[in-house]
């Protein structure tokens, strides 16, 4: 039996949702192969939290936990903090320092997916389109005039590094931009503002699955909301359609594109990207490398399409991740 630490919490606006995400882990985890051990992650404190919610400080030196009076180590992590510490690289390079293994991917390719500038540029040279962007860090003059003629309106302002669903505006005169630009900075010091791009948005997993690099159902979001916000995403303000409505055709293109992008990059573990389809041709927003792993996410919902079933996911995850 290998002991499982399956870290969840984190130090961004996500934590509510890694925490939803790392239980269904837990609760999922094959119990005839791993002793689960959660394991919350907060700046003021790290803990393994027993079934009585009792806490437990985790040593840090080598990320092991004793608990009356026994030292328990670990024999892998699974990944589950979506935003920093868990999905910029801060984490992945603390347990490599350590030698421990760990589910996602590692932390070069961690920190260049969470920066969204960064991971565009790299990915735009092997032909992956993108929408028009331009770039804010705090501190910068903002010329609204110059973000208009250059993205158009309406527009999109996002924070560059951090999770998909805060701080986000669309913004369709140019009066409302200053509001925007704020409501991000107050998630992140880096601004991306880019065009609105009419098209129909799909979502697509990427996983290693038993040594073989696999595309799955990719889904179809249809926002109840004016864009994927995070009351789209989790509470229920959007249609999540898998597989997606697009021909047989589209389909093969955006998995090419998902599949190409995490080669390219060398990526491990999962990764969730999301596109837009404008004239026949997908546009990449992002990729998400910690995607959300409750039962309503879609990463569990295209593993399920493709008759793939959460122990079997997870576990998928362990073994790789311990090769």
């Amino acid at each position: 039996m290998k002991n499982i630490a399956i870290i969840m919490g984190g130090y961004s606006s996500e934590y509510k949702i890694s925490l939803i995400s790392g239980n269904v882990v837990y609760q999922y985890l094959d119990k005839t192969k791993y002793n689960g051990f959660r394991i919350h992650i907060f700046k003021e404190k790290w803990v393994y939290v027993d079934q009585n919610d009792a806490e437990f400080p985790i040593d840090r030196n080598d990320f092991s936990v004793t608990v009356n009076g026994e030292k328990i180590t670990f024999d892998c992590v699974f990944n589950a903090i979506h935003g920093t510490p868990g999905e910029d690289g801060l984490m992945q390079a603390y347990f490599e320092l350590i030698g421990l293994p760990q589910s996602s991917c590692d932390y070069y390719q961690s920190a260049l997916t969470f920066n969204k500038r960064d991971l565009l540029s790299v990915l735009k040279p092997y032909g992956i389109k993108t929408a028009v962007s331009y770039y804010l860090n705090k501190g910068d003059e903002i010329n609204t005039a110059e973000i208009v003629k250059k993205v158009g309106l309406p527009c999109f302002v996002k924070p560059n590094k951090a999770g998909s669903s805060f701080g986000i505006s669309k913004v369709k005169t140019e009066a409302e931009l200053p509001i925007a630009i704020e409501v991000a900075y107050k998630e992140d010091n880096e601004i991306i503002i880019e065009s609105f791009l009419d098209g129909t948005e799909v979502s697509v997993g990427v996983i290693n699955y038993q040594g073989e690099i696999k595309v799955l159902p990719i889904t179809e979001i249809v926002s109840d909301n004016d864009f994927f916000d995070y009351e789209a995403k989790y509470e229920g303000k959007s249609q999540e359609i898998t597989p997606a409505r697009i021909s047989d055709e589209m389909t093969r293109k955006v998995g090419e594109t998902a599949k190409r992008a995490y080669e390219v990059l060398k990526m491990k573990g999962f990764s969730r990207s999301e596109f837009i389809i404008v004239n026949d041709e997908p546009h990449m927003l992002e990729m998400n490398t910690i995607p959300g792993l409750t039962t309503e996410s879609l990463i569990p919902q295209q593993a399920k399409a493709a008759g793939i079933s959460l122990e079997d996911l997870f576990t998928n995850a362990i073994e790789l991740a311990l090769k």
